[in-house]
């Protein structure tokens, strides 16, 4: 598999809110280029999000993360708006290791009090794109 996007670093953001945003944004990847391969996460949380087509987060808006909310509200739009046949299934870390889009380690990071995210995103095969 490659990368095929990466957003981010975002402040005051949490990594399901992250998990989410990939998973609409490889939702709406894969029907631009009319594939309906499968998209893995290891976040039963955003899983479910995408399936009530809200991100049900508790984060608190502040004034730094205003961009990572009107990323929510367009990720919400396009999920109430379109419609894929993509199935979205959980990787199974204990037999097959991190996900890859996790780039070999946890994707919070601490700075100063801050917690920062990066959005990823990788597909197994993705030659077809």
């Amino acid at each position: 598999g490659r990368e095929v996007f990466r957003m981010g670093p975002y402040p005051d953001g949490t990594n399901n809110v992250g998990e989410f945003l990939a998973l609409v944004h490889g939702l709406s990847l894969l029907k631009k280029h009319n594939s309906n391969l499968p998209i893995y996460s290891d976040s039963v949380s955003a899983m479910a999000w995408v399936r009530a087509k809200q991100c049900k987060t508790k984060l608190m808006r502040t004034e730094r993360n205003i961009p990572l909310f009107d990323l929510i509200a367009r990720a919400e739009r396009w999920l109430q708006t379109n419609t894929y046949t993509n199935k979205i299934l959980k990787w199974d870390t204990p037999n097959w290791g991190e996900i890859p889009a996790d780039f070999g380690r946890k994707k919070i990071y601490k700075r100063d009090a801050d917690i920062i995210f990066c959005i990823s995103f990788f597909i197994v095969s993705i030659s077809k794109l």
